[in-house]
């Protein structure tokens, strides 16, 4: 069944944030995604011009109405609009009908143009929602306002501390949990771009997805920080200011414990003329290797719907192939195969271009590779 996901925020005028960032990432991520609006802002990519908070009654009514008919898999809450909304909400989410959905709460309280989203009296009603969340996904900022890790901690919630707000060239993500501490983190290079306007909105809503789908936390917020950096990277550069990302074109990335068929490299002769061939074909190079005076030399190409072709010189005999199938749970997926049988010749390995992949052949001694490589497909490092 399609997992629903309930997001209870606020409109974003410029489609950057709010329910739009929202709806986007939990479609591109196979979920139904219902909204209950806690507010209407005008803004765009340069900040907020106005906020007109919806009445506490109708956005109790709007929760009612999908909860009622459709169902309620997982909640993700932004941002909330009042004190008196936060307080009904975090009531209105523990009667029996949304008492088993998992809650994903983003505290939102600042814009990423800067503009305050949130009161003093607002911040103090989060303390109800920390209570019914199963994960909070404060930012830097936010986490200080709210009294640090240990207070959000004593409400008996995960906590995912952001870190797009430090310093450095490395971002690094934690999950906390209360009684344990850290029990994960994530380390990824900073992305170079201002287009940024919703990143929290896109990851939290992303969580939720992962959860409503049966997803365990932790590999929900993998799945959910990979989407994030595909969408920063996939930004389309509107706007004058923090520009909206590009959730739209993340697709075929692995995302899914699959197996998805996304790549395909082919043996070649002459690096030069295949390289023309395949750009005459109207594919767009992303990755040129030629290789030293001319000796060997491996190209990789992305189409239009995401999904990438390599050649490689020296690869094989001329007429053959193989054929890359990826997953976002690789390990899991192989220990399953090879529990059933299934010869190997490598086990999952992280290889220096960034790929964690498995090896095989098919009964006609054709080769394969299991994989997962997240970014790294389309956007590697030494990206043309």
């Amino acid at each position: 069944m399609t997992a629903r996901v309930l997001i209870i925020a606020g409109s974003d005028s410029g489609g950057g944030a709010g329910i739009q960032a929202d709806i986007k990432a939990v479609t591109m991520l196979g979920g139904h995604a219902m909204t209950a609006v806690t507010a209407i802002t005008a803004q765009n990519t340069l900040g907020v011009q106005g906020v007109h908070p919806v009445p506490t009654d109708m956005v109790i009514a709007q929760i009612d109405s999908v909860a009622a008919d459709i169902g309620v898999d997982a909640v993700k809450i932004g941002m909330i609009g009042s004190a008196e909304t936060a307080a009904a909400v975090a009531v209105r989410l523990t009667r029996p009908d949304l008492a088993q959905a998992a809650v994903v709460f983003d505290p939102v309280m600042v814009a990423t143009s800067g503009s305050v989203l949130a009161d003093d009296a607002t911040i103090a009603a989060f303390k109800a929602l920390l209570d019914r969340a199963m994960v909070a996904t404060p930012n830097l900022p936010e986490l200080a306002a709210l009294g640090g890790e240990e207070a959000v901690l004593a409400h008996g919630c995960s906590l995912l501390v952001k870190g797009g707000h430090g310093e450095g060239e490395t971002v690094i993500d934690r999950l906390l949990e209360t009684g344990e501490g850290e029990v994960a983190r994530w380390e990824a290079p900073r992305i170079d771009t201002i287009s940024t306007h919703g990143t929290g909105c896109t990851l939290a809503s992303a969580i939720a997805t992962g959860l409503a789908q049966g997803m365990p936390l932790e590999p929900a917020v993998a799945r959910a920080r990979d989407f994030v950096r595909l969408a920063l990277l996939d930004a389309p550069g509107l706007g004058s200011g923090h520009g909206p990302m590009g959730q739209q074109f993340v697709r075929n990335d692995g995302l899914f414990t699959g197996p998805a068929l996304n790549q395909i490299t082919l043996p070649a002769n002459d690096y030069a003329v295949s390289v023309a061939f395949y750009k005459q074909l109207g594919l767009t190079q992303i990755v040129d290797s030629p290789g030293a005076e001319g000796v060997g030399g491996y190209a990789r190409f992305e189409a239009a719907n995401g999904v990438t072709l390599s050649i490689h010189v020296g690869d094989g005999a001329a007429g053959g192939a193989a054929t890359y199938l990826e997953s976002g749970a690789l390990d899991a997926w192989v220990a399953y195969l090879a529990r059933r049988g299934v010869p190997f010749e490598q086990m999952p390995k992280d290889e220096e271009w960034g790929w964690r992949e498995a090896r095989l052949s098919d009964p006609a001694g054709n080769r394969l590779c299991l994989y997962q490589a997240g970014e790294y497909r389309r956007y590697p490092p030494w990206r043309v």
